[in-house]
Parts: structure tokens; C-alpha cells; sequence
């Protein structure tokens, strides 16, 4: 049985980590390379790293501080944030990340996941999918949560899988930042029709909430922030709870 993945997320504006509600009312959360590093040394599985504002403010995400992140962790590192060429992702993996994440530029332009698939590999490209619940349906929304598309999300997950990508990073906008739970319904109806793993993000509040996610089988992976960062949950406690409510999950210590 494959273990479920512990990811924190270090979303970053301005070179510092920050966390919202329902993507708004930032505030400061840290040190990025210092969480990086706290996060790797207490068996998180795979980091995100997301340069929040990149998009919105049409630059480059920050090349420098994912050198420094990449240089004090030795677990898989994703980035997003402003990635829309081959050239953006080949700087991001020769800076030290694993995988990158793409969102707005992916909407903006599907052919780029067959692109970037095809140049780099499928297990380097992840498709992050911002969710929110609009007049019954579950709508794509691009520019860090900002624009709603005319995209439903159920197609959308299945168009990038068959484009290339390897991964979906799925945010339910409604629940982001919550600490109400995941959506689960949602999560699970998506990972279930698809064939690659599907990472769960937004309401993360509780160990409960890892362990409904996990026993219900509606994702391969969880994504937190608020919770890690502000230390009201630590990832070798929470691997502890998911291993004794039967969920596999990878013990460093």
C-alpha cells in the first residue's frame, strides 16, 4: 500500500512566508528557508512552495530563495508561482527544485502541461487547481484565487491529466484557511476518476482531519500551512496519530 504524504506549504510574498483565509488577509508566518528546514528535519514528506503574488504581479518567482530553501532540504521540493515557459521551469529545477507547480499560465494556455510533460517528464509537473463552489457548480479560479474561468473543475482535472500532468494540487478555496476540514467529497470524486495522485489542500484544522481524509481514500497526499507554521500541530505527532488510526505514512525517526 503506498504511504500518504504530509506536505507543508510555505506561501511566500515579498520573500517571507505568509497564510491567509479563503486566499485573503495575509499575514507574516516565518522565515521560508528556516521553516524549509524545521520541515524537512521533522519528516515532512515533500514541501510546496508557492511565490503567492507572482502572477498577479506578473514576475519571476524568486530564483535566489528557492537556491537557499533547496540547499537546507533533502525531500522533494515543489515550486509555483509565475511559471509560464520552458525556460522558467528549467531555471527552477536547476535551482534545486523537484517539481514545479503551474495554475493561471496552465488555464491561460493548456498546451503548456503537454510542453513541459513532454521537456521535462510528467512526475515534474504538477497542476495546482483553485476551487470555489459557484451557483452549484465547482469552478476554476486563476491569479491566486482573484479570477473565477469559465472552467468546471471535474473537466479541468481530466484535461491536465490527459495534457501531462503528473500531480493535481487541489485548493477548495471554501475551506482554505479555515481549519474546518478538507472537501472531502470533492477531493475524493476527483482522485477516484483520475490516475495520478491527487494532493488535498485548504481546511486543514485538526489530526482529525488528516485521518477522515486518509481513511475515506479521497487523496494520496495532504497540504498545510497555518497549522505547521504556527506550530498548533507538529508533522511527527500527526504521522504518529495517522499510523495509529491505520493510516501507512513514512516514519524518519
Amino acid at each position: 500500500m503506498l504511504t500518504k504524504r504530509i506536505i507543508p506549504c510555505l506561501d511566500i510574498k515579498d520573500g517571507k512566508t505568509v497564510k491567509g483565509v479563503n486566499f485573503v488577509e495575509l499575514r507574516d508566518a516565518g522565515d521560508p528557508v528556516e521553516l524549509a528546514q524545521i520541515y524537512s528535519d521533522q519528516g515532512a514528506d515533500e514541501l510546496v512552495f508557492l511565490d503567492i503574488t507572482a502572477t498577479v504581479e506578473k514576475r519571476k518567482t524568486l530564483i535566489e530563495l528557492v537556491q537557499k530553501v533547496a540547499s537546507q532540504v533533502n525531500i522533494p521540493f515543489t515550486v509555483g508561482g509565475g511559471i509560464s515557459t520552458i525556460e522558467d521551469v528549467s531555471a527552477l529545477l536547476n535551482a534545486g527544485a523537484d517539481k514545479v507547480s503551474i495554475n493561471s499560465s496552465a488555464v491561460k494556455r493548456p498546451e503548456l502541461i503537454n510542453e513541459l510533460s513532454n521537456e521535462f517528464g510528467a512526475q515534474c509537473i504538477v497542476v495546482a487547481v483553485d476551487t470555489r463552489y459557484v451557483n452549484g457548480e465547482h469552478i476554476v479560479h486563476v491569479r491566486g484565487g482573484r479570477t473565477p474561468t469559465e472552467l468546471r473543475t471535474i473537466q479541468w482535472v481530466h484535461e491536465c491529466q490527459e495534457r501531462g500532468a503528473g500531480e493535481i494540487l487541489l485548493t477548495s478555496m471554501d475551506h482554505d484557511g479555515t481549519k474546518a476540514g478538507f472537501a472531502i467529497e470533492l477531493t475524493k470524486e476527483i482522485s477516484t476518476s483520475l490516475n495520478i495522485p491527487v494532493i488535498a489542500s485548504g481546511g486543514a484544522g485538526l489530526e482529525e482531519h488528516f485521518i477522515d481524509l486518509f481513511s475515506q481514500n479521497a487523496a494520496d497526499a495532504a497540504l498545510a500551512a497555518s497549522i505547521f507554521h504556527f506550530k498548533e500541530i507538529s508533522i511527527p505527532d500527526l504521522k504518529q496519530h495517522l499510523r495509529e488510526n491505520d493510516v501507512e505514512v513514512r516514519i524518519t525517526h
